[in-house]
């Protein structure tokens, strides 16, 4: 059995996502997905009838960062909730995909017991719901983010609170005292200047681009 084959069947049999998740994933097409997940069948039916030796070896792979980068997380204790938000200097940074820091938080009885800011290692978009999940990730707090990242992010059942704006350990406050807006509506796929922004509740999406506001104030596109 090759690696790849092998990370089809822990990310789909095991963590049980969809072969659309496992696809943003691993950034592969989902048909690809399919093809090595049914080769992989194959190989574990073949190997407990007939009693053969499975060995893991090989495969068209490329290592990802997510390894490494978690492993210096610290270590997530027992009864702990760990919450992420997007990082910039302090604050929540406005769009998921492009994060190249997170800042993580364990939380315990109210309390934050530790807190640690990670790079992503160049992770991106659908790979870094990946990333969150590795991290023992249980809560995303970040500004906007796309569709197919909530997508991702409910497949590894991380609970996300998007729309937020400003100091990350004020969003991390407010969620201990539940009163943090959980704003499943601010998407935002940024691309140029020409793009649509779903704004609810006058939410900032930190795009940069000229577009039309319909009434909504302080957007932070410039």
């Amino acid at each position: 059995m090759t690696v790849d084959e092998l990370e089809v069947l822990r990310l789909c049999d095991l963590e049980g996502l969809n072969q659309e998740a496992v696809a943003q994933q691993m950034g592969i097409a989902r048909a690809t997905v399919a093809a090595i997940r049914s080769r992989a069948h194959r190989k574990v039916a073949d190997a407990l009838v007939n009693g053969r030796a499975l060995v893991i070896e090989g495969g068209n792979i490329a290592y990802s960062p997510i390894a490494s980068t978690t492993a210096a997380w610290p270590a997530k204790e027992v009864g702990t909730m760990r919450v992420a938000t997007t990082y910039d200097n302090g604050n929540i940074f406005m769009h998921f995909g492009r994060s190249e820091q997170f800042k993580i938080y364990d939380i315990q009885d109210g309390k934050v017991l530790n807190e640690q800011v990670v790079g992503t290692g160049g992770t991106g978009h659908g790979a870094l719901a990946g990333l969150l999940a590795n991290g023992g990730v249980d809560t995303l707090i970040c500004g906007g983010i796309g569709g197919g990242a909530i997508n991702a992010l409910a497949q590894a059942s991380i609970t996300v609170y998007a729309g937020a704006q400003g100091s990350c350990d004020a969003c991390v406050e407010a969620l201990i005292a539940g009163t943090l807006a959980q704003n499943g509506e601010a998407t935002c796929d940024c691309h140029g200047h020409d793009h649509e922004h779903i704004h609810e509740h006058g939410e900032s999406c930190g795009c940069h681009g000229h577009h039309d506001h319909d009434g909504h104030e302080g957007c932070g596109c410039h």
